[in-house]
């Protein structure tokens, strides 16, 4: 028996096997298209290049679009590949790759960015589809480990948004992915019922299990099955380095601190972690630690929390994806056995459940582009205006975690960019959603403080040496024309707020010689 034949266990599936080129047909032009996954891994490889095989041959570019829904990132060659080709029409939630990226940022690809916990119900209520007057997608491409023996999917390595495509989706295309093992055992999927008959999720620990190992799919729906022999397309993790670091450090005392307070528990409360060098460097400084007996309440799972499980003591996480290095992968595989039951993979919509967040009283900790001196952070948009990836589940997170910590490092491009700057040029966390603030030069406890208060503490505290002066001089100016004018509150200069962006634009850095 070949594998593809033993992992499809519902016979009249295979009545419906076909080559790549055989799908294309099930596609036209102005089509709203959804690909499972979340990161690189779960996302459809074979069908969505032999889709864009198909316009380049056929020198279709531009003439063969769709609007792409995928529950956050795909595999970035694929997409960027899509882009350049001239595929998107439209995007949303979430996206990487250079491409792409180029592609929303000059225009031609219209970018819906919305937090991630908010798409898949959105998605059901038609707010993507409302030009069509429509709540449909017109085909779902989904990746798959197993089919069960009436016809239900086992996802690989990631959930994101799959239940709800498969419910709105008009054709069902299933990706059955013989080069990974079945995922068989590690989901936990549910689907909510939509306003006003939507019921609470009975979860109140990581490790509860509320739903089915499997994502139910009507079988009639389904018009083609596609064997994948391509595994998970993913690069390195970005190690970490000295700043990485120095901010884990100031993270793990703190965090000792509030457990000797008594304001959280010794085993602390279910961790968030986002992705990047400095998330894995503060899993490996918890790993570490003195902690003990840990939990994970996060989106993706890095190479990081493999040997956070190693070290004894991570206990169980919880996510919608995971995404390890291929030598983290190889080692994940090898050792099934001892990681599979310390795993559970949810859809999106649970994983970065705002409830669930405040309900579990999460410790969120992601990185942003930029934070002012107020403490409003900017996580998606370069100098105002030029999107990197997107707001993600980031501000699922900080909104409603018990402790919500941003980290940064406090300068970047060798010091032409200070990370801390008088007003971020665009919001996407507020003041009153963020409690602490890490860069390398130390922690900003902001809890219980005033705005001007706040911002003496974070120039102190965060920002780079070099920029200390700068900063102090604005909020001094600020101040002076605030008060004068009755208006001290927040105090800010709008003729100074964004000079030193101005400065970078016009000078490469933003180190200014005066602010007059």
């Amino acid at each position: 028996m070949s594998v593809l034949s033993s992992r499809v266990r519902y016979a009249k599936y295979l009545d419906r096997l076909a080559k790549p080129h055989e799908v294309v047909k099930w596609f036209k032009h102005g089509d709203t298209v959804a690909w499972s996954g979340f990161t690189p891994v779960g996302s459809p490889k074979v069908v969505p290049e032999a889709l864009a095989d198909y316009v380049e041959q056929n020198n279709l570019q531009g003439k063969l679009q769709f609007d792409l829904f995928v529950g956050a990132s795909s595999v970035e060659h694929i997409e960027n590949r899509w882009a350049q080709l001239g595929m998107i029409s439209r995007r949303t939630p979430y996206q990487s790759g250079k491409q792409i990226a180029g592609g929303i940022n000059t225009g031609r690809i219209r970018f819906i960015d919305v937090h991630l916990s908010m798409w898949p119900l959105n998605m059901m209520y038609g707010f993507y589809t409302t030009p069509n007057n429509s709540n449909r997608l017109d085909v779902a491409v989904v990746e798959a480990t197993a089919i069960t023996d009436d016809g239900m999917i086992v996802p690989a390595g990631a959930v994101g948004g799959m239940p709800e495509m498969l419910m709105l989706a008009d054709k069902v295309i299933i990706e059955l992915n013989t080069a990974v093992r079945s995922f068989e055992g590690m989901h936990d999927i549910l689907v909510p019922q939509l306003p006003p008959y939507s019921q609470p999720f009975f979860l109140t620990k990581v490790s509860d299990r509320i739903g089915m190992p499997y994502v139910s799919v009507d079988p009639a729906k389904v018009v083609a099955i596609v064997e994948s022999k391509v595994a998970d397309v993913t690069g390195p993790n970005t190690p970490e380095d000295a700043k990485s670091r120095a901010i884990a450090g100031h993270l793990v005392d703190f965090l000792e601190h509030e457990v000797s307070s008594g304001r959280i528990p010794k085993n602390l409360h279910p961790l968030q972690s986002g992705v990047g060098n400095i998330c894995n460097a503060v899993i490996a400084g918890l790993a570490n630690s003195k902690f003990e007996d840990l939990t994970v309440w996060t989106e993706v799972l890095q190479d990081s929390f493999l040997d956070f499980f190693d070290s004894g003591k991570l206990t169980h996480a919880s996510s919608t994806s995971i995404k390890f290095s291929p030598k983290a992968f190889d080692q994940f595989y090898s050792r099934w056995d001892e990681y599979k039951d310390k795993i559970t993979l949810r859809p999106q919509h649970i994983s970065n459940h705002p409830e669930l967040v405040r309900r579990l009283g999460l410790i969120a900790m992601n990185t942003p582009v930029e934070v002012d001196i107020y403490g409003h952070a900017n996580s998606s948009n370069v100098l105002g205006s030029r999107i990197i990836n997107g707001i993600g589940g980031s501000g699922d997170f900080l909104r409603n975690s018990k402790l919500s910590i941003i980290h940064t490092p406090s300068t970047r491009n060798d010091n032409k960019l200070s990370c801390i700057v008088p007003f971020v040029s665009h919001v996407d966390h507020t003041e009153h959603d963020l409690d602490v603030i890490v860069t390398e030069q130390g922690l900003a406890d902001l809890r219980g403080l005033a705005p001007r208060e706040r911002a003496r503490l974070i120039i102190a505290k965060c920002a780079h040496p070099e920029y200390k002066p700068l900063l102090s001089e604005y909020l001094d100016i600020a101040e002076s024309l605030a008060l004068r004018t009755g208006a001290g509150h927040e105090p800010h200069s709008l003729r100074h707020a964004f000079k030193m962006y101005i400065n970078y634009e016009d000078s490469g850095t933003m180190k200014l010689s005066s602010w007059h």
